[in-house]
Protein backbone atom coordinates (compact mmCIF):
# COMPACT_ATOMS: atom_id res chain seq x y z
CA UNK A 1 0.00 0.00 0.00
CA UNK A 2 1.34 3.41 -0.97
CA UNK A 3 2.18 5.73 1.87
CA UNK A 4 -0.27 8.61 2.28
CA UNK A 5 0.93 11.93 0.97
CA UNK A 6 1.21 14.82 3.37
CA UNK A 7 1.56 18.44 2.32
CA UNK A 8 2.65 21.10 4.75
CA UNK A 9 1.38 24.58 4.06
CA UNK A 10 4.18 27.12 4.21
CA UNK A 11 3.13 30.07 6.41
CA UNK A 12 2.61 33.27 4.49
CA UNK A 13 4.28 36.25 6.24
CA UNK A 14 1.43 38.42 4.99
CA UNK A 15 -1.02 36.28 6.98
CA UNK A 16 1.01 36.89 10.13
CA UNK A 17 0.98 40.64 9.51
CA UNK A 18 -2.76 40.61 8.93
CA UNK A 19 -3.29 38.72 12.17
CA UNK A 20 -1.14 41.21 14.09
CA UNK A 21 -3.11 44.09 12.56
CA UNK A 22 -6.38 42.46 13.57
CA UNK A 23 -5.12 41.91 17.13
CA UNK A 24 -3.83 45.50 17.26
CA UNK A 25 -7.24 46.82 16.25
CA UNK A 26 -8.98 44.67 18.89
CA UNK A 27 -6.62 45.85 21.63
CA UNK A 28 -6.88 49.48 20.58
CA UNK A 29 -10.69 49.38 20.60
CA UNK A 30 -10.68 47.64 24.00
CA UNK A 31 -8.30 50.17 25.55
CA UNK A 32 -10.07 53.18 24.01
CA UNK A 33 -13.38 51.98 25.41
CA UNK A 34 -12.00 51.56 28.94
CA UNK A 35 -10.01 54.80 29.14
CA UNK A 36 -11.02 57.47 31.61
CA UNK A 37 -11.77 60.44 29.36
CA UNK A 38 -12.16 62.81 32.29
CA UNK A 39 -8.39 63.14 32.80
CA UNK A 40 -5.31 63.39 30.64
CA UNK A 41 -3.33 60.17 30.36
CA UNK A 42 0.42 60.18 29.85
CA UNK A 43 2.22 58.18 27.17
CA UNK A 44 3.78 55.97 29.85
CA UNK A 45 0.36 55.07 31.26
CA UNK A 46 -0.95 54.27 27.78
CA UNK A 47 2.10 52.08 27.06
CA UNK A 48 1.62 50.21 30.36
CA UNK A 49 -2.02 49.59 29.51
CA UNK A 50 -1.12 48.42 26.02
CA UNK A 51 1.57 46.06 27.36
CA UNK A 52 -0.88 44.49 29.84
CA UNK A 53 -3.42 43.96 27.07
CA UNK A 54 -0.83 42.38 24.79
CA UNK A 55 0.24 39.90 27.49
CA UNK A 56 -3.41 38.95 28.08
CA UNK A 57 -3.86 38.27 24.37
CA UNK A 58 -0.64 36.29 24.18
CA UNK A 59 -1.91 34.05 27.00
CA UNK A 60 -4.53 32.65 24.64
CA UNK A 61 -2.31 32.22 21.58
CA UNK A 62 1.44 31.74 21.69
CA UNK A 63 3.44 34.79 20.58
CA UNK A 64 7.18 35.28 20.51
CA UNK A 65 8.82 38.16 22.37
CA UNK A 66 9.45 39.93 19.04
CA UNK A 67 5.78 39.58 18.06
CA UNK A 68 4.65 40.94 21.44
CA UNK A 69 6.96 43.92 21.08
CA UNK A 70 5.79 44.56 17.51
CA UNK A 71 2.13 44.28 18.52
CA UNK A 72 2.58 46.68 21.46
CA UNK A 73 4.36 49.20 19.21
CA UNK A 74 1.60 48.94 16.59
CA UNK A 75 -1.12 49.67 19.15
CA UNK A 76 0.79 52.51 20.83
CA UNK A 77 1.76 54.12 17.51
CA UNK A 78 -1.84 54.04 16.33
CA UNK A 79 -3.05 55.69 19.54
CA UNK A 80 -0.38 58.24 20.39
CA UNK A 81 2.01 58.58 17.47
CA UNK A 82 1.88 58.31 13.67
CA UNK A 83 0.48 54.81 13.28
CA UNK A 84 2.24 52.82 10.53
CA UNK A 85 4.38 55.83 9.60
CA UNK A 86 6.18 55.85 12.95
CA UNK A 87 8.62 52.98 12.21
CA UNK A 88 9.67 54.52 8.88
CA UNK A 89 9.99 57.95 10.48
CA UNK A 90 12.31 56.42 13.09
CA UNK A 91 14.39 54.57 10.48
CA UNK A 92 17.50 56.71 9.88
CA UNK A 93 18.29 54.94 6.60
CA UNK A 94 15.08 56.15 4.94
CA UNK A 95 15.41 59.52 3.19
CA UNK A 96 11.93 59.95 1.68
CA UNK A 97 8.42 58.80 2.58
CA UNK A 98 5.67 58.96 -0.05
CA UNK A 99 2.04 58.37 0.90
CA UNK A 100 -0.21 58.08 -2.17
CA UNK A 101 -3.55 57.59 -0.47
CA UNK A 102 -4.23 55.20 2.42
CA UNK A 103 -3.05 51.97 0.79
CA UNK A 104 0.02 52.94 -1.28
CA UNK A 105 3.11 53.84 0.75
CA UNK A 106 6.60 54.10 -0.69
CA UNK A 107 10.02 54.87 0.78
CA UNK A 108 13.41 55.85 -0.60
CA UNK A 109 16.49 54.19 0.85
CA UNK A 110 19.97 54.67 -0.64
CA UNK A 111 18.43 56.38 -3.65
CA UNK A 112 16.02 53.53 -4.45
CA UNK A 113 12.25 53.68 -4.12
CA UNK A 114 10.20 50.69 -2.96
CA UNK A 115 6.78 49.97 -1.49
CA UNK A 116 6.47 48.98 2.17
CA UNK A 117 3.61 46.53 1.65
CA UNK A 118 1.25 48.02 4.22
CA UNK A 119 -1.27 50.80 4.47
CA UNK A 120 -3.66 52.72 6.68
CA UNK A 121 -6.88 51.04 7.68
CA UNK A 122 -8.94 53.89 6.20
CA UNK A 123 -8.76 57.33 4.62
CA UNK A 124 -10.04 58.73 7.92
CA UNK A 125 -7.07 57.26 9.81
CA UNK A 126 -4.62 58.74 7.29
CA UNK A 127 -6.33 62.11 7.59
CA UNK A 128 -6.04 61.92 11.39
CA UNK A 129 -2.30 61.24 11.10
CA UNK A 130 -1.85 64.13 8.65
CA UNK A 131 -3.70 66.50 10.96
CA UNK A 132 -1.55 65.30 13.89
CA UNK A 133 1.61 66.11 11.91
CA UNK A 134 0.37 69.47 10.60
CA UNK A 135 -0.81 70.61 14.03
CA UNK A 136 2.76 70.35 15.37
CA UNK A 137 3.75 73.36 13.25
CA UNK A 138 0.68 75.53 13.81
CA UNK A 139 -0.33 75.14 10.17
CA UNK A 140 -3.74 74.18 8.81
CA UNK A 141 -4.79 72.04 5.88
CA UNK A 142 -8.36 71.27 4.85
CA UNK A 143 -10.62 71.19 1.80
CA UNK A 144 -10.67 74.99 1.66
CA UNK A 145 -6.86 75.12 1.78
CA UNK A 146 -5.78 71.66 0.54
CA UNK A 147 -2.04 72.26 0.01
CA UNK A 148 0.53 72.94 2.71
CA UNK A 149 4.34 72.87 3.00
CA UNK A 150 6.13 72.94 6.33
CA UNK A 151 9.13 71.68 8.26
CA UNK A 152 8.99 69.39 11.28
CA UNK A 153 11.05 70.11 14.42
CA UNK A 154 13.57 67.43 13.36
CA UNK A 155 14.18 69.23 10.05
CA UNK A 156 12.08 66.93 7.85
CA UNK A 157 10.28 68.73 5.01
CA UNK A 158 6.61 67.83 4.52
CA UNK A 159 4.21 68.47 1.65
CA UNK A 160 0.51 67.59 2.00
CA UNK A 161 -2.18 67.65 -0.68
CA UNK A 162 -5.79 66.77 0.20
CA UNK A 163 -9.03 66.28 -1.67
CA UNK A 164 -10.39 67.66 -3.92
CA UNK A 165 -6.95 68.40 -5.43
CA UNK A 166 -5.58 64.90 -4.76
CA UNK A 167 -7.81 62.48 -6.62
CA UNK A 168 -6.56 59.22 -5.09
CA UNK A 169 -6.90 60.30 -1.47
CA UNK A 170 -4.66 62.36 0.83
CA UNK A 171 -1.09 62.60 -0.44
CA UNK A 172 1.87 63.32 1.82
CA UNK A 173 5.58 63.47 0.98
CA UNK A 174 8.19 63.68 3.73
CA UNK A 175 11.81 64.49 2.89
CA UNK A 176 14.00 63.43 5.82
CA UNK A 177 17.40 64.88 6.59
CA UNK A 178 20.19 63.50 8.77
CA UNK A 179 20.50 64.86 12.29
CA UNK A 180 23.96 66.16 11.39
CA UNK A 181 24.60 67.74 7.96
CA UNK A 182 27.08 66.06 5.66
CA UNK A 183 30.53 67.59 5.46
CA UNK A 184 32.76 68.09 2.45
CA UNK A 185 34.92 65.24 3.75
CA UNK A 186 31.91 62.90 3.79
CA UNK A 187 30.87 63.96 0.29
CA UNK A 188 34.40 63.29 -0.90
CA UNK A 189 34.44 59.87 0.79
CA UNK A 190 31.11 59.05 -0.87
CA UNK A 191 32.57 59.89 -4.29
CA UNK A 192 30.34 62.91 -4.92
CA UNK A 193 33.36 65.07 -5.72
CA UNK A 194 37.13 64.80 -5.72
CA UNK A 195 39.38 65.92 -2.83
CA UNK A 196 41.00 68.45 -5.16
CA UNK A 197 37.64 69.97 -6.10
CA UNK A 198 36.56 70.06 -2.44
CA UNK A 199 39.74 71.97 -1.55
CA UNK A 200 39.24 74.45 -4.39
CA UNK A 201 35.61 75.08 -3.44
CA UNK A 202 36.61 75.63 0.18
CA UNK A 203 39.07 78.31 -0.98
CA UNK A 204 36.38 79.98 -3.11
CA UNK A 205 33.89 80.05 -0.22
CA UNK A 206 36.44 81.60 2.12
CA UNK A 207 37.37 84.20 -0.52
CA UNK A 208 33.66 85.18 -0.79
CA UNK A 209 32.90 84.06 -4.33
CA UNK A 210 29.17 84.08 -5.06
CA UNK A 211 28.26 80.45 -5.75
CA UNK A 212 25.11 79.02 -7.31
CA UNK A 213 24.27 75.30 -7.05
CA UNK A 214 21.93 73.75 -9.60
CA UNK A 215 20.55 70.29 -10.32
CA UNK A 216 17.41 68.23 -10.62
CA UNK A 217 15.05 67.09 -7.88
CA UNK A 218 16.81 64.85 -5.38
CA UNK A 219 20.27 65.60 -6.75
CA UNK A 220 21.56 66.76 -3.36
CA UNK A 221 21.48 70.56 -3.71
CA UNK A 222 20.51 71.25 -0.09
CA UNK A 223 23.04 68.71 1.20
CA UNK A 224 25.79 70.30 -0.87
CA UNK A 225 24.75 73.81 0.19
CA UNK A 226 25.02 72.73 3.83
CA UNK A 227 28.49 71.32 3.22
CA UNK A 228 29.69 74.50 1.47
CA UNK A 229 28.20 76.69 4.20
CA UNK A 230 30.30 74.85 6.78
CA UNK A 231 33.37 76.42 5.13
CA UNK A 232 32.19 79.97 5.92
CA UNK A 233 34.41 81.57 8.61
CA UNK A 234 32.73 81.39 12.00
CA UNK A 235 33.06 85.13 12.73
CA UNK A 236 30.77 86.26 9.90
CA UNK A 237 27.08 87.26 10.05
CA UNK A 238 24.87 85.02 7.91
CA UNK A 239 21.22 85.44 6.89
CA UNK A 240 19.44 82.33 5.53
CA UNK A 241 16.19 82.66 3.58
CA UNK A 242 14.06 79.62 2.75
CA UNK A 243 10.56 78.55 1.78
CA UNK A 244 10.77 75.75 4.33
CA UNK A 245 13.69 75.83 6.72
CA UNK A 246 16.01 72.94 5.81
CA UNK A 247 19.55 74.27 6.15
CA UNK A 248 21.60 73.02 9.08
CA UNK A 249 24.51 75.44 9.32
CA UNK A 250 26.73 74.60 12.26
CA UNK A 251 29.56 76.51 13.88
CA UNK A 252 28.30 80.04 13.17
CA UNK A 253 26.82 81.92 16.11
CA UNK A 254 25.85 85.14 14.30
CA UNK A 255 23.17 83.60 12.10
CA UNK A 256 19.60 84.70 11.36
CA UNK A 257 17.17 82.18 9.85
CA UNK A 258 14.18 83.52 7.91
CA UNK A 259 11.29 81.50 6.49
CA UNK A 260 8.42 82.50 4.21
CA UNK A 261 4.83 82.49 5.41
CA UNK A 262 1.72 81.48 3.49
CA UNK A 263 -1.41 83.59 3.43
CA UNK A 264 -4.06 82.94 6.07
CA UNK A 265 -7.61 81.77 5.35
CA UNK A 266 -8.54 85.34 4.44
CA UNK A 267 -5.76 85.54 1.88
CA UNK A 268 -3.67 87.93 3.99
CA UNK A 269 -0.35 87.79 5.79
CA UNK A 270 1.75 86.18 3.05
CA UNK A 271 5.47 86.88 3.25
CA UNK A 272 7.54 85.97 0.18
CA UNK A 273 11.22 85.31 -0.42
CA UNK A 274 11.43 88.67 -2.22
CA UNK A 275 10.30 90.49 0.90
CA UNK A 276 12.69 88.51 3.08
CA UNK A 277 15.66 89.28 0.82
CA UNK A 278 14.85 93.00 0.94
CA UNK A 279 14.46 92.86 4.72
CA UNK A 280 17.73 90.95 5.11
CA UNK A 281 19.65 93.80 3.45
CA UNK A 282 18.80 95.96 6.49
CA UNK A 283 20.22 93.38 8.91
CA UNK A 284 23.89 94.01 8.10
CA UNK A 285 24.50 90.62 6.52
CA UNK A 286 27.96 89.61 5.38
CA UNK A 287 26.51 86.74 3.38
CA UNK A 288 22.97 85.90 2.28
CA UNK A 289 22.03 82.29 1.64
CA UNK A 290 18.81 81.75 -0.32
CA UNK A 291 17.73 78.14 -0.07
CA UNK A 292 16.21 78.00 -3.54
CA UNK A 293 15.12 80.51 -6.18
CA UNK A 294 12.15 79.66 -8.38
CA UNK A 295 10.81 82.93 -9.73
CA UNK A 296 10.82 86.69 -9.30
CA UNK A 297 13.04 86.55 -6.20
CA UNK A 298 15.98 85.80 -8.54
CA UNK A 299 16.17 89.54 -9.34
CA UNK A 300 16.41 90.51 -5.66
CA UNK A 301 19.01 87.81 -5.02
CA UNK A 302 21.19 89.04 -7.91
CA UNK A 303 20.87 92.65 -6.76
CA UNK A 304 21.96 91.62 -3.26
CA UNK A 305 25.01 89.83 -4.70
CA UNK A 306 25.81 92.96 -6.73
CA UNK A 307 25.58 95.36 -3.79
CA UNK A 308 28.45 94.23 -1.61
CA UNK A 309 27.14 90.95 -0.19
CA UNK A 310 29.89 88.77 -1.61
CA UNK A 311 30.09 85.13 -0.60
CA UNK A 312 26.36 84.58 -1.02
CA UNK A 313 25.03 81.15 -1.92
CA UNK A 314 21.85 79.83 -3.51
CA UNK A 315 20.37 76.90 -5.43
CA UNK A 316 17.97 76.30 -8.31
CA UNK A 317 16.55 73.57 -10.52
CA UNK A 318 18.27 73.02 -13.88
CA UNK A 319 19.76 70.26 -16.00
CA UNK A 320 23.13 71.92 -16.55
CA UNK A 321 25.05 75.07 -15.70
CA UNK A 322 24.16 76.61 -19.08
CA UNK A 323 20.51 75.70 -18.60
CA UNK A 324 20.55 77.38 -15.17
CA UNK A 325 21.69 80.64 -16.75
CA UNK A 326 18.74 80.56 -19.15
CA UNK A 327 16.35 79.80 -16.30
CA UNK A 328 17.72 82.72 -14.28
CA UNK A 329 17.14 84.98 -17.28
CA UNK A 330 13.50 83.89 -17.40
CA UNK A 331 13.07 84.36 -13.64
CA UNK A 332 14.47 87.90 -13.73
CA UNK A 333 12.35 88.85 -16.73
CA UNK A 334 9.25 87.66 -14.88
CA UNK A 335 10.05 90.21 -12.15
CA UNK A 336 10.82 93.23 -14.34
CA UNK A 337 10.61 94.03 -18.08
CA UNK A 338 14.34 94.62 -18.50
CA UNK A 339 16.39 94.39 -21.71
CA UNK A 340 17.75 90.85 -22.09
CA UNK A 341 21.33 92.11 -22.46
CA UNK A 342 21.01 93.96 -19.16
CA UNK A 343 19.66 90.83 -17.47
CA UNK A 344 22.60 88.78 -18.70
CA UNK A 345 25.07 91.41 -17.55
CA UNK A 346 23.38 91.40 -14.13
CA UNK A 347 23.68 87.60 -13.83
CA UNK A 348 27.29 87.55 -15.07
CA UNK A 349 28.40 90.24 -12.63
CA UNK A 350 26.55 88.73 -9.65
CA UNK A 351 27.40 85.02 -9.81
CA UNK A 352 31.01 83.85 -9.88
CA UNK A 353 30.76 80.03 -9.78
CA UNK A 354 28.08 77.55 -10.88
CA UNK A 355 28.07 73.96 -9.59
CA UNK A 356 25.89 71.37 -11.32
CA UNK A 357 24.80 68.21 -9.47
CA UNK A 358 22.91 65.17 -10.73
CA UNK A 359 21.67 61.80 -9.62
CA UNK A 360 23.05 59.25 -12.04
CA UNK A 361 21.44 56.06 -13.29
CA UNK A 362 22.95 54.03 -10.43
CA UNK A 363 21.21 56.46 -8.01
CA UNK A 364 24.46 58.01 -6.81
CA UNK A 365 24.66 61.79 -6.47
CA UNK A 366 27.65 63.41 -8.16
CA UNK A 367 29.03 66.83 -8.98
CA UNK A 368 29.09 66.89 -12.78
CA UNK A 369 30.40 70.37 -13.44
CA UNK A 370 32.04 73.33 -11.75
CA UNK A 371 32.23 76.40 -13.99
CA UNK A 372 33.23 80.02 -13.63
CA UNK A 373 31.07 82.79 -15.11
CA UNK A 374 33.46 85.10 -16.95
CA UNK A 375 31.02 87.65 -18.39
CA UNK A 376 29.01 87.90 -21.59
CA UNK A 377 30.23 87.00 -25.07
CA UNK A 378 28.24 87.10 -28.30
CA UNK A 379 25.08 87.89 -26.40
CA UNK A 380 25.40 84.86 -24.10
CA UNK A 381 26.66 84.31 -20.57
CA UNK A 382 30.16 82.84 -20.90
CA UNK A 383 31.12 79.82 -18.81
CA UNK A 384 34.67 78.69 -18.10
CA UNK A 385 34.51 74.98 -17.14
CA UNK A 386 36.95 74.24 -14.32
CA UNK A 387 35.90 70.67 -13.48
CA UNK A 388 33.86 68.16 -15.48
CA UNK A 389 32.74 64.66 -14.55
CA UNK A 390 34.22 62.04 -16.86
CA UNK A 391 32.67 58.59 -16.90
CA UNK A 392 34.92 55.56 -17.26
CA UNK A 393 33.48 53.14 -19.80
CA UNK A 394 36.40 50.70 -20.25
CA UNK A 395 35.55 47.44 -18.49
CA UNK A 396 32.62 49.07 -16.75
CA UNK A 397 30.12 46.30 -17.38
CA UNK A 398 32.56 43.66 -16.23
CA UNK A 399 33.66 45.28 -13.00
CA UNK A 400 31.20 48.07 -12.22
CA UNK A 401 28.16 46.06 -11.11
CA UNK A 402 26.36 46.73 -7.88
CA UNK A 403 24.75 44.05 -5.77
CA UNK A 404 21.26 43.75 -7.20
CA UNK A 405 22.45 43.62 -10.80
CA UNK A 406 22.45 47.37 -11.49
CA UNK A 407 25.36 48.88 -13.36
CA UNK A 408 27.57 51.15 -11.26
CA UNK A 409 28.65 54.38 -12.88
CA UNK A 410 32.40 54.75 -12.50
CA UNK A 411 34.28 57.95 -13.16
CA UNK A 412 35.54 61.06 -11.43
CA UNK A 413 35.38 64.83 -11.38
CA UNK A 414 38.48 66.02 -13.21
CA UNK A 415 40.19 69.31 -13.88
CA UNK A 416 39.61 70.61 -17.40
CA UNK A 417 42.96 72.37 -17.59
CA UNK A 418 41.33 75.82 -17.52
CA UNK A 419 42.49 78.24 -14.87
CA UNK A 420 40.29 80.53 -12.83
CA UNK A 421 40.16 83.86 -14.66
CA UNK A 422 38.65 86.16 -12.01
CA UNK A 423 41.17 85.91 -9.19
CA UNK A 424 40.63 89.34 -7.58
CA UNK A 425 38.62 88.02 -4.62
CA UNK A 426 41.22 85.36 -3.88
CA UNK A 427 43.98 87.97 -3.84
CA UNK A 428 41.96 90.35 -1.64
CA UNK A 429 41.25 87.55 0.83
CA UNK A 430 44.87 86.42 0.82
CA UNK A 431 43.84 82.90 -0.17
CA UNK A 432 45.87 80.70 -2.53
CA UNK A 433 43.97 78.20 -4.66
CA UNK A 434 44.92 75.32 -6.92
CA UNK A 435 42.64 76.73 -9.64
CA UNK A 436 45.19 79.53 -10.08
CA UNK A 437 48.10 77.13 -10.21
CA UNK A 438 49.05 78.05 -6.63
CA UNK A 439 49.63 75.62 -3.74
CA UNK A 440 46.62 74.80 -1.60
CA UNK A 441 45.87 76.43 1.71
CA UNK A 442 44.22 73.98 4.07
CA UNK A 443 41.13 75.52 5.69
Amino acid sequence: MAAPEYSAKIPDPADGMRNLKKLAEEIRNEIAGNMDRTRSISDDEVMDTVTDAVFRKSGKDYMSIAEKRELADMVFNSMRRLDILQPVMDDKTITEIMVNGPDKLFIEREGRVSGIGTGFESIEKLEDVIQAIVSRTNRTVNEASPIVDFTLPDGSRVNVVLNPVALNGPVMTIRKFPAEPMTMEQLTAAGSLSPEAAEDLSCLVRAKYNIFICGGTGSGKTTFLNALSARIPSDERIITIEDSAELQIKGIENIVRLETRNANTEGKGRITIRELIRTSLRMRPERIIVGEVRGEEALDMLQAMNTGHDGSLSTGHANSAADMMKRLETMVLSAAPLPLDAVRQQIASAIDIVIHLARLRDKTRRVLEISEITGCANGQIALNPLYMFEEDTTGQRASGVKSGGDERVTGSLRRTGSRLINTTKLKMAGVSCGLCGDPYVRL
